[in-house]
């Protein structure tokens, strides 16, 4: 559908969590507690993991970047969202809203990736021990980070390409508190169902792909450890129920989401708090409570720090 300059829409409305003031101050104080623990709880980690020598097996070094990931994801849309809750302003313009949607499907894809990348790890580990130092050597290592950026920044270029092809003629308003894909395509002034359906394709199916390898993966894990009960190999284990508690936490909401065309049930913008705040909140306390070693670690260097 051709539309001239004048009838394009410049922005958007983002209707956020409540047009309730008493809970709009709730969601602000929660979203912010979350938000400071993410850049706290990851940066902590972070630095953790490069000043002790002794975390510097692979494991460790997808920590590393995972938690790099979530500060970059989380940072998508929490400062906006609680800029918005202080201020009341929910305006964002066309080409921000087509920012934002880019940089979270680029860097949640990414994440995706990762931790599939992180699920390959573990099962090397425990089902290849003797070849694990040769197939996770440093250099696979940064090869497999450096892929599962470029996979997320692949998806990302499409899903926007596909955005700005369609036109925004009509109402602005989004039912949710950021930018992404099912609340702004229902905004379209186009025959959308063909969109809808190579979205739902791309996001949905990286999600439900990444999310079935994940799951293929620890079940070979779980009937090697059976087979092959070893102190090593239920620290092992233990560490992958850390794994498989982000991989719920994040994969779920996220195959609700995309994995259905966007007009046929309304998103729950509740349910996108889980994958875009709560899960990147979870993962420092998931990962440290299960590691004693990065937990001796942080010990050691608040110790330093506070010398």
């Amino acid at each position: 559908m051709a539309q001239d300059n004048s009838s394009r829409v410049t922005e958007f409305i983002l209707l956020g969590l409540s047009d309730r003031r008493e809970l709009q101050l709730l969601f602000f104080t929660l979203i912010l507690l979350a938000y400071t623990m993410v850049l706290l709880g990851n940066l902590f980690i972070i630095v953790t993991i490069r000043t002790d020598p002794k975390l510097s097996s692979p494991m460790y070094f997808l920590l590393c970047n995972l938690s790099f990931i979530d500060i970059c994801y989380t940072s998508v849309t929490a400062p906006r969202v609680l800029v918005a809750l202080l201020s009341g302003h929910k305006a964002i313009a066309f080409e921000g809203c087509m920012a934002q949607l880019f940089f979270l499907h680029f860097v949640g894809s990414s994440e995706m990736f990762l931790l599939t990348v992180m699920a390959f790890d573990r099962y090397t580990a425990i089902c290849r021990p003797l070849h694990y130092t040769a197939i996770m050597a440093r250099r696979a290592c940064w090869a497999l980070v450096a892929a599962c950026w470029a996979g997320g920044f692949i998806h990302s270029i499409v899903q926007t390409v596909l955005m700005l092809q369609l036109p925004f003629c009509g109402p602005n308003t989004i039912h949710s508190y950021f930018c992404d894909v099912p609340p702004v395509i229902r905004l379209a002034c186009a025959d959308t169902a063909l969109t809808e359906w190579l979205m739902a394709s791309n996001s949905g199916l990286i999600s439900l792909g990444c999310f079935l390898v994940l799951v293929a993966s620890y079940a070979l894990i779980l009937a090697k450890v059976r087979a092959r009960v070893s102190q090593g190999n239920w620290k092992a284990l233990s560490t992958c129920a850390s794994h498989v508690m982000v991989i719920t936490l994040f994969f779920m909401p996220c195959i609700f989401t995309y994995l259905r065309p966007a007009g046929t049930l309304p998103t729950s913008k509740y349910v996108c708090v889980i994958y875009t705040i709560l899960s990147p909140m979870m993962n420092p306390l998931i990962y440290t409570l299960r590691s004693s070693e990065v937990k001796e670690s942080m010990w050691r260097l608040s110790k330093r720090c506070r010398t």
